[in-house]
Formats: C-alpha cells, sequence, structure tokens
C-alpha cells in the first residue's frame, strides 16, 4: 500500500481510539488521499465523484452503501472503505441502520447515539446521506409494536364456580386414583364428612369449569384425629402446587376443623377442573365444604379503533424522534420501503400491498371511517416525517420523500407501485420521487443480454414518464457465462471484467440520457469491491496484501459519469 496512504489511514485508526465517544468519528484535521489505490492501475485517474459534469447534470449523485458500524469505528481492518466511500462518492446510504428494531426498546425508549455521530461527522467533511426507509414491514420494533396493542387491564370481579358440601351427601362420587374414600354419616353434630384414608389420592372436588387465563381459590374444611400435624400435597387441573423445585405442603392441625386455602392457575392446556390431595401418610383425613372461584383474566383486548389509534401515535412518535436526531441533515429518505405483496391483488393487474396476520404491519391499522388503512399508509406517513422534519429545524422546501420498490422491470409491479403512489397522493402525500431497486446481470449469451438491456431501458422510460425523482439503489451487477453459471471474481478474465465494465458503463449512461436531469436522484453503488461471490466492485482486493485494487469498473463509472 501507498507509504502516503498507510500513514494516514494509521491516524484515521488512531483518531477513533483518542477522542472521546461523543465525537469518535472525528478525523483529526487528516484529509485523505485522493483514493487508495492511486498507484495501481487506472491510477491515472480522479476520484470518480469528479466526473460529474455539474453545468449538464447538476442533481447527479454517485452515492455508496456502507456499513454504519464499520463506518463508524473506522478500525484499521475497515479505514481504506471508510476513506473509499468518503472520497469517491457523494454521498452514502446505510441501508436499514436506522430502523426502528435496531433504536426502539420494548418500552418505546429511542437511542439514536450511532446516527447523530455519523451525521455529525458527514457535515464536517460536507457529505450527505440517504435516509434509511421510514416506515417498512420488516425490521419494525416488534417488541414495542406488542407493546403499544397488548390487552387492556381492567377491572373484574371473582366468579363462584362451584361448592361441594359433604355434610349432606350419602355416597361419595368423585375420583380417587389410590385409596378408598366413603361418606361418614353424622360423623359429628354438624352432619356427615368424607373421610379420606392414609396414602390415598383424592379428588375432592371435579368438573370445574376452567378459564385458561383465569386465577383460582380453592378454600376446604379438613380435619384429622391424631396428635400431631399431617402435610398434604394438592394438584389443580394438572397444576401441582409448588414451593420452588418441591411440591408445596399444606400442614393439617391435629383434632380440630380448619380451613385451607389453595391459590392456582391451571396447567396450560388442561381441560379437567378439579383438586386432588394426596400424601397423608400417617393420618386419616375428614373433608367437608369444598368452595371454588376464580378471578378472570383482568385483560381484555383492544378494539379494532383502539389499536387504531395507537399505530398512529407510534407512526408519530417514530417519526418525531427520529428527525430530533437528524435535525433536519438528512432531506432525502425513502419514506415507504418495498410496499407492495409478491402475488396478492386487489384488482385485475394491480398488486395488493403487504399485510400480515401475527405482526403488526403499518398498514394494516391505519384505516378510518372512509378509507382502509392501505389507502392512507402513505399519506400518514408523509405527513408525520414532513411534520415532524420541519419541527426539527428541517426546511420543508429541501426534504425529498421517495417510495422504494424491487422488481420495477416487472409491468405490472411498476403499474401497482403507480396506482398505490397516486391513492397516496389522491389522499395527502406528497411524494417526491421513486427509489428502484435494481436486480441486474451481464449475460455472455446474447439472446439474454439483449433481453437484460431491453429490460433496463423499459424500467428506465417507465420511471421518466412518471414526472418524479428518479434514484436507481442496488447497483450491483453479477456476471453469468453463457451457460448461465456466475462467474466469481476469482474466475473472471481480464476480457469478462470489460464486459461487466462495458455494462456499467451502460446504465450509468441509459439513466443520465433518459431520466430528464431535473429529475436524476441519483445512483447507489451497493458493494464498492468485489464480494467473495461476484465481482462487481470498482475496486478488487489484492490476495497478497489485501489492498483495494482498482477494477475496469472504476474507470466504466469516470468515463459514463463524464459522458464518454
Amino acid at each position: 500500500m501507498n507509504k502516503m496512504l498507510k500513514c494516514g489511514l494509521s491516524m484515521l485508526a488512531i483518531g477513533a481510539l483518542v477522542v472521546s465517544c461523543a465525537d469518535y468519528n472525528d478525523l483529526g484535521g487528516y484529509s485523505v488521499p485522493s483514493d487508495p489505490s492511486y498507484t495501481r492501475p487506472y491510477g491515472d485517474l480522479d476520484v470518480v465523484k469528479s466526473y460529474i459534469n455539474r453545468g449538464e447534470y447538476p442533481n447527479m449523485t454517485i452515492d455508496a452503501a456502507v456499513v454504519l458500524k464499520d463506518f463508524n469505528e473506522q478500525a484499521a481492518g475497515n479505514a481504506v472503505s471508510h476513506a473509499a466511500a468518503i472520497t469517491n462518492f457523494n454521498g452514502l446510504s446505510f441501508g436499514y441502520s436506522f430502523m426502528p428494531a435496531k433504536y426502539v426498546s420494548k418500552k418505546g425508549y429511542m437511542n439514536f447515539m450511532d446516527l447523530k455521530s455519523a451525521l455529525d461527522y458527514m457535515e464536517t467533511i460536507d457529505a450527505t446521506v440517504y435516509g434509511s426507509p421510514i416506515v417498512a414491514n420488516d425490521q419494525q420494533s416488534d417488541e414495542w409494536f406488542g407493546a403499544l396493542t397488548a390487552p387492556i387491564e381492567v377491572q373484574v370481579l371473582p366468579i363462584n364456580d362451584k361448592e361441594v358440601d359433604y355434610s349432606t351427601m350419602e355416597t361419595f362420587t368423585g375420583t380417587a386414583t389410590r385409596g378408598k374414600p366413603v361418606i361418614v354419616k353424622n360423623y359429628d353434630a354438624n352432619g356427615n364428612a368424607l373421610k379420606i384414608p392414609t396414602r390415598s389420592k383424592v379428588n375432592i372436588v371435579e368438573d370445574v369449569p376452567l378459564d385458561p387465563q383465569g386465577y383460582y381459590t380453592i378454600t376446604f374444611t379438613v380435619k384429622t384425629e391424631i396428635n400431631k400435624d399431617e402435610n398434604i400435597i394438592c394438584t389443580f387441573a394438572d397444576n401441582k402446587i409448588m414451593s420452588g423445585k418441591d411440591p408445596r405442603k399444606y400442614t393439617i392441625r391435629p383434632g380440630v376443623w380448619q380451613t385451607v386455602k389453595v391459590e392456582a392457575a391451571p396447567a396450560e392446556g388442561a381441560t379437567d377442573g378439579y383438586l386432588m390431595i394426596e400424601g397423608n401418610l400417617n393420618a386419616v383425613l375428614y373433608v367437608r365444604n369444598v368452595k371454588v372461584s376464580h378471578t378472570p383474566d383482568n385483560h381484555r383486548e383492544q378494539t379494532k379503533q383502539e389499536k387504531n389509534d395507537t399505530i398512529r401515535y407510534a407512526l408519530d412518535t417514530w417519526c418525531d424522534g427520529l428527525m430530533e436526531a437528524n435535525a433536519g441533515r438528512i432531506k432525502s429518505f425513502d419514506l415507504i420501503d418495498k410496499p407492495l405483496d409478491a402475488k396478492a391483488e386487489i384488482e385485475a393487474g394491480i398488486l395488493d400491498l403487504k399485510h400480515s396476520t401475527d405482526k403488526i404491519f403499518w398498514q394494516d391499522y391505519l384505516e378510518d371511517a372512509t378509507h382502509t388503512g392501505s389507502d392512507l399508509y402513505g399519506a400518514l406517513a408523509s405527513k408525520a416525517a414532513r411534520a415532524a422534519f420541519e419541527k426539527h429545524g428541517g426546511n420543508p422546501a429541501e426534504l425529498k420523500l421517495f417510495i422504494c420498490e424491487t422488481g420495477l422491470d416487472d409491468q405490472k409491479r411498476f403499474e401497482s407501485l403507480k396506482y398505490w403512489m397516486n391513492k397516496w397522493e389522491a389522499n395527502g402525500a406528497i411524494l417526491d420521487g421513486i427509489n428502484a431497486e435494481l436486480n441486474l446481470t451481464y449475460s455472455e449469451d446474447a439472446t439474454t443480454q439483449a433481453a437484460n438491456e431491453a429490460a433496463l431501458n423499459e424500467l428506465l422510460d417507465n420511471l421518466a414518464s412518471t414526472g418524479k425523482l428518479v434514484r436507481l439503489s442496488n447497483f450491483d451487477i453479477k456476471y453469468q457465462d453463457a451457460t448461465g453459471a456466475a462467474v466469481s471474481p476469482i474466475a473472471i478474465t481480464a476480457d469478462q471484467r470489460q464486459k461487466l465494465a462495458d455494462y456499467y458503463a451502460f446504465v450509468i449512461k441509459n439513466y443520465m440520457n433518459k431520466i430528464p436531469h431535473d429529475k436524476q436522484a441519483g445512483i447507489c453503488k451497493t458493494n464498492m469491491v468485489d464480494t467473495s461471490t461476484d465481482p462487481v466492485g470498482l475496486w478488487k482486493k489484492d490476495k497478497k496484501t489485501g489492498d483495494w485494487v482498482r477494477t475496469a469498473t472504476y474507470k466504466a463509472f469516470c468515463d459514463a459519469l463524464s459522458g464518454k
């Protein structure tokens, strides 16, 4: 690696260690060299972003997607990627780094330290950040949603379930799995009693109606005739009453009637309500009055309207917290991430939004008296985001909100996205653009590649026809040979690498030519360097040194952005 670069990157890493947590992104005044591989192939080229003709393409940007954790840490192992990102690209996308799943606790507490730190640093180097989706179906705070929509605690009264009076019974008709209990007539002046022999297991009450969520109280009067204490064990509805790891022992004092109180919930899945007593190793037991009551679960499910109100509160709260941390600095966001379902339709040719029966999806809980939640989804999200952005210091005229969707080269998906955007705008949304997530492949098969290029051109024409700002993301192109097999970074030849680079240039040029200049919101490169499986990078890693080495794709980017 170039000596100057190594020195600079060492300073970068050291700076991350010596500064405080609040400013750990500070570069300490160090200016990163123009590129981490400028002494290698294509070393005569400048940084990528410098090739954009601002006079002709004033809105064009080239961004890079980076991992927030790596970016913030600036550890020695990640310094090259950090340098490449901030020197070659106009801005950064941190992907899904700012989603509620990462920042919102079960109780709704929000911690945006990573976001604030990254934005503080980006301000110092005059770079921009493209905002993570504000709302989505994935990476939401499911625990927070669960807590917000949990059943509501209400006041309840005990319910009397059953009473058995053995003082008036002539015959025992219950269940005994051990021993032979009998009714003793005229046991004393108060009437009969149930006699339970030693070492028995007897249900003294049965057929109690069970509430799986209820909590039961069972009382019974009992007496022994020996001169020492006896202990018994109780089981209610398959739930043996425990004291720590051992069964709880209820002590029966000798010679007097006493009332035993058992409190328990039914075992999970229990269907028979009963109280069984056992464990009387030394004494015969006499039982009289048995009473069972329970307190129902003191919670009720929220009504649909209550859940709707709660999720609207959550939307406003999330947007407020996010925009407070942002403080007007991120000016372009994905408002909604990939809302379309894969198959379900609301009418012929128009895909429905995604819905869920086991998770909270925003669009399932935002309805009002005249609109479905799906109809209001984009409108309410737009309203909440824009209000919070302005509240916390943002200039509302600068805020741009995009809808991100994938697979828009499919005409049905494209038309469906237009349908929903029009629906949301009719209900009050202000939507500025479309962020089209790409899924591109270069094929050595001429017919397949011609179809790939035609599909791309149709996508760009369709996007241009909307009159919206157009952003392309996930700009990685995989390479396939003529049989459709993937070609790895290790196996790719120089000739193949050039063909791949030419296709990158083809995409960039067609975007810049087909999308009106004032509607160009830029392109975001997902992987700057080759991955372990695909040669997608502007750089590749040197196998011996680990240095980043420019590829033909680097030059293709520079040429295409300059209009060559």
